[in-house]
């Protein structure tokens, strides 16, 4: 039996071709699943398109249709290596994490901008 085998290391589901993304990603509309961002709308919001694996890679996911979505990046940084049971509960934990951190920004970081350029 390999070492990585024996400590519970087993192989990871191998990254997507770009083939493979491009298909994630015609099949979600360029829509971040978890935001809804429209990666067609502007070409920044294109830019910042990709996919996620929903059950994490690192975390023995498989690389499948069911387990890949279309996600902006923000989204698939905020939701990381987390696992959740499905697309929803991904869903909901980043939603709630943006608007904490929305409320955070629209508290502290906002005001200095305003302060520091004299308006």
């Amino acid at each position: 039996m390999p070492i990585a085998r024996s400590l519970g290391l087993g192989r990871l589901a191998k990254p997507l071709t770009s083939e493979e993304g491009n298909r994630v990603l015609e099949r979600d509309h360029y829509t971040c699943r978890y935001c809804g961002l429209d990666g067609t709308s502007v070409f920044e919001n294109y830019l910042i398109m990709t996919v996620d694996f929903v059950h994490p890679r690192i975390r023995k996911g498989a690389k499948n249709p069911e387990n890949l979505v279309c996600a902006c990046r923000p989204c698939n940084t905020i939701k990381g290596h987390r696992i959740f049971r499905d697309v929803e509960e991904a869903k909901a934990f980043i939603l709630k994490k943006r608007e904490e951190l929305r409320t955070r920004w629209e508290s502290e970081i906002k005001p200095k901008s305003r302060t520091a350029s004299g308006q």
